[in-house]
Formats: C-alpha cells, sequence, structure tokens
C-alpha cells in the first residue's frame, strides 16, 4: 500500500463481509477478491486508471444475489474516500461498522 493519504474499511452484515484499504497517493497496484469475476475486473481498472492503491477482500450472499456485495463494496469504497481525502497528517483511518448499520467508530491506525 502506498504511503500518504490511506483508509482502511471494514463492513460486516447479514448478506456481506468486506475490508477495503485505499491508497490515494498510489500507482495503481491493486489486489481484488470478490466473488464477482466482472466487478473485480472494473475494481482493477479504478485502481489503475486513477493510480490509487486498493486492496478490496469482499464476500456475499451472491447466491441470492450479486446486488448486496456491490452495493456494500460501493459504500466502503466511498467511506475510505472520503476518510482518506479528510484525515490530513494522519497515515490511515479505520472504520467499522456494525451489522445492523448503526454503530460506526472511527479512528486511526
Amino acid at each position: 500500500m502506498s504511503e500518504g493519504r490511506l483508509a482502511r474499511v471494514e463492513r460486516k452484515t447479514k448478506e456481506t463481509e468486506i475490508t477495503l484499504s485505499l491508497g490515494l497517493d498510489g500507482t495503481g497496484a491493486a489486489k481484488i477478491t470478490t466473488p464477482i469475476p466482472f466487478f473485480s475486473h472494473m475494481l482493477e481498472a479504478f485502481a489503475k486508471h486513477g493510480l490509487v492503491d486498493l486492496a478490496v477482500e469482499a464476500q456475499g450472499d451472491v447466491d441470492v444475489d450479486q446486488h448486496h456485495t456491490v452495493e456494500d463494496v460501493g459504500i466502503v469504497l466511498g467511506q475510505a474516500l472520503a476518510g482518506a481525502r479528510g484525515q490530513a497528517g494522519h497515515r490511515s483511518l479505520r472504520h467499522r461498522i456494525d451489522s445492523d448499520g448503526r454503530d460506526a467508530r472511527v479512528g486511526g491506525g
């Protein structure tokens, strides 16, 4: 992962479990693991063409529907972008949301 503006976000719900690390001052490196090959490809393209370092480990109930996994990765990616941009002077951000989505904890890591 790159140096500079970093964020790490974890989200666990009844449908998904996601861990995402983002380095805004990166080189385009990506380590993506999702159960949806095309979605993984799109996340890799986002990192490469955005010159951000991105690591995503996502599991979800894709046997029911893929949308939970895609939606929750989108939520986590948005939180990571906001955290990395807003944490000038901090090397990382940790954000954890419990399974019902009501309890959020943020702290440096």
